[in-house]
């Protein structure tokens, strides 16, 4: 470069270089009065955290039983003539279930009526008389026979003493006297075997009767069908299940009690619970039976607890989720639930100090109404915040809306 060039160009760097320092200068001064300016004080509605007692709850699981569950079996071997219910089906205690064919058993108990009544006529039983042995045909023959020669062998041994008779004739007597009063007493005895075998007829009659009624099986109490195992035409056996009904209002939640727990429940405590079939919403219940031994595999102990089910939505074999509400409430930090905020499983709350929020991580426990209990992170009296949570950080200016 030679100089003539090097007096031209050295002003004009000279004079971009004051124009970049003075636009440098501006800006640097823009950032520092933005940076100086005070930020907006963010409204958060502060409420002091209050201390009182509550009711405390012990959380545990259960499943949901059938207040009663029959397996229905028939009594009595015979062939499906009728199958009037279905699954679902809303039946009364004695109603119809299952109707098997009766014309063998009906022919049996008429067969058995029959014996009955042959015995019956033999011995003379009118309906509903009771059994006199002389009131029997051939005892009555029998005693009058014995009575005849009882009668001949006292006169006979009259006219003995006055000696008009002979020692053989009164012999005679006596041994015809002595047969007839053997006939009696075996008169006697054949009434009282018939009178026996009338009792065994009798007997067969009522298990005839009882076999012609057991060919219509019944439901054992009011509820619902749950399944029914046969269909016309089968061919069923004494003792096979034919049909099982439940009874599910009210329901049984049979709970399962940590060890820890076990002092703290007792029968009548009243009891909540959810199941997943119906979200968000509770079903109440009462804890009606507690066992009296913990189940050694599992270190628990068993409670049952009895829970209406007027509309029947409840069903049985349901998870339930409960809590079981202990007998004396204990005192509890509570704060609007508005003022905690969740995220990835930790809770936080924003404590108001003077025109700053303080954040805390908190130990969420029960809710009440609209609040929730903090077990670990406030105290009573300190304010929190419970407006614009989402916007607040630890330091953040705020004020009262």
């Amino acid at each position: 470069m030679n100089r003539d060039t090097f007096r031209t160009t050295a002003p004009l760097a000279l004079l971009a270089a004051a124009v970049i320092a003075s636009g440098c200068s501006g800006a640097s001064g823009k950032t520092a009065d933005r940076d100086a300016a005070p930020a907006a004080a963010i409204a958060v509605a502060p409420v002091a955290a209050v201390e009182r007692p509550i009711a405390r709850f012990i959380r545990v699981t259960g499943t949901l039983m059938a207040e009663e569950q029959a397996d229905v079996a028939a009594e009595t071997p015979g062939r499906v003539v009728s199958t009037p219910i279905e699954r679902g089906t809303r039946v009364a205690q004695g109603a119809e279930l299952i109707r098997l064919s009766a014309t063998e058993t009906d022919a049996q108990m008429k067969e058995a009526e029959a014996n009955a009544g042959q015995i019956e006529a033999r011995l003379g039983f009118t309906s509903g008389s009771s059994f006199d042995v002389n009131a029997v045909p051939e005892v009555q023959n029998a005693k009058a026979s014995y009575e005849l020669a009882q009668s001949e062998f006292n006169r006979i041994k009259s006219l003995l003493d006055q000696r008009v008779v002979s020692q053989s004739e009164f012999e005679q007597r006596r041994t015809q006297m002595e047969a007839a009063r053997q006939q009696y007493d075996a008169a006697k005895n054949g009434a009282a075997q018939q009178y026996q075998s009338l009792q065994a007829a009798r007997a067969r009659v009522t298990l005839a009767r009882k076999a012609l009624a057991d060919t219509v099986v019944r439901a054992p109490f009011s509820g619902l069908v749950a399944q029914r195992m046969v269909s016309t035409g089968d061919y069923v056996t004494k003792g096979m299940k034919v049909a099982v009904v439940v009874r599910i209002n009210p329901l049984r939640a049979q709970l399962t009690i940590p060890e820890q727990f076990v002092s703290a429940v007792a029968a009548g405590q009243p009891i909540t619970f959810e199941v997943d079939a119906y979200p968000g919403r509770q079903f109440e219940g009462r804890i009606r039976y507690v066992s009296p031994a913990l189940q050694a595999d599992q270190r628990a102990l068993t409670a049952e607890a009895i829970v209406p089910n007027p509309a029947n939505e409840l069903k049985p074999g349901l998870f339930a989720t409960a809590r079981v509400q202990q007998p004396k409430p204990t005192p509890a930090v509570l704060v609007p639930a508005s003022a905690v905020q969740t995220s990835a499983g930790t809770s936080r709350v924003y404590v108001v100090t003077g025109d700053r929020v303080e954040e805390r991580v908190v130990t969420v426990g029960q809710t009440v109404d609209t609040l929730l209990e903090i077990t670990n992170g406030v105290k009573a009296g300190e304010r929190v915040a419970t407006t614009n949570v989402s916007k607040l950080a630890d330091g953040t200016r705020v004020g009262s809306s």
